[in-house]
């Protein structure tokens, strides 16, 4: 009951515009669950519907640094797991199995420990060195090209097999999942280090996810990356805040 009241409370304090978006998630996600595009079966609609409503919800969570995400956030990659591994997008597919479904425990327990003075469902906030930023970019930059040289040996013909039906260039769709591969595993640990910079790169990955999923044409994870991405325009401002005020009080 504990955990339920604190969600309600989490639920309290989105603004009016962030309700606005929830409505247009679930409105969208419940169309394209009544009535699937060709090609995708009833059971992934369900399943593209669970995501697309958790997955917003724990954005909205996360920007105001509540870990109350965290529930949200397991069940949104749990299912986004399924949907990707039945499409091929391999890099994102051990992005989501490998990298955040652990970290998402791992960032909830970190989360708790370093509770905000002023409200114990919010984390503390901390900000880079100028030297940090440099070191970030080197890693990301370094590692995408590692997950890039190294899915297109093992992966093969499989990596972003949807591509090829479409008539894309599979060789960018394929570096932009590795580059959301790459950015996705340095944000993460970010976030459960508690950087406000993890916004930068979470903007960085959402304009490519956006992108990748215009160019699917799928309505659900097109609107579901969109909102990620104005969602993070909010955390980046409310972690910033924050950091500001956990920097004062040191």
């Amino acid at each position: 009951m504990d955990g339920l009241k604190k969600i309600g409370r989490a639920f309290r304090s989105l603004k009016w515009y962030e309700i606005i978006m929830c409505v247009i998630m679930l409105a969208i996600s419940i169309y394209y669950a009544v009535l699937p595009q060709e090609g995708t079966p009833r059971w992934l609609a369900i399943i593209n519907f669970i995501s697309g409503l958790c997955g917003v919800i724990c954005v909205f969570f996360t920007a105001k640094a509540n870990r109350m995400n965290f529930p949200f956030a397991v069940i949104n990659t749990t299912v986004f797991i399924i949907y990707l591994g039945y499409f091929g997008i391999w890099a994102t597919f051990w992005l989501e199995t490998l990298v955040y479904f652990p970290m998402n425990i791992i960032s909830w327990i970190k989360w708790y420990q370093h509770k905000d003075e002023e409200d114990a469902l919010l984390a503390k906030s901390k900000k880079f060195k100028w030297w940090q930023h440099l070191l970030v970019t080197c890693i990301i930059a370094s590692l995408t090209a590692i997950v890039y040289f190294t899915l297109s040996t093992v992966a093969g013909d499989t990596w972003m097999k949807f591509a090829a039906q479409f008539g894309w260039n599979i060789t960018v769709m394929k570096w932009l999942d590795s580059a959301i591969f790459a950015i996705g595993i340095v944000a993460v640990v970010l976030e459960a280090l508690r950087f406000k910079e993890q916004y930068v790169w979470w903007l960085v990955t959402d304009v490519i996810a956006v992108a990748q999923y215009v160019l699917k044409r799928d309505p659900v994870y097109t609107t579901k990356k969109a909102i990620y991405l104005v969602e993070a325009v909010i955390g980046m401002s409310n972690w910033h805040r924050l950091s500001k005020k956990n920097v004062a009080n040191e």
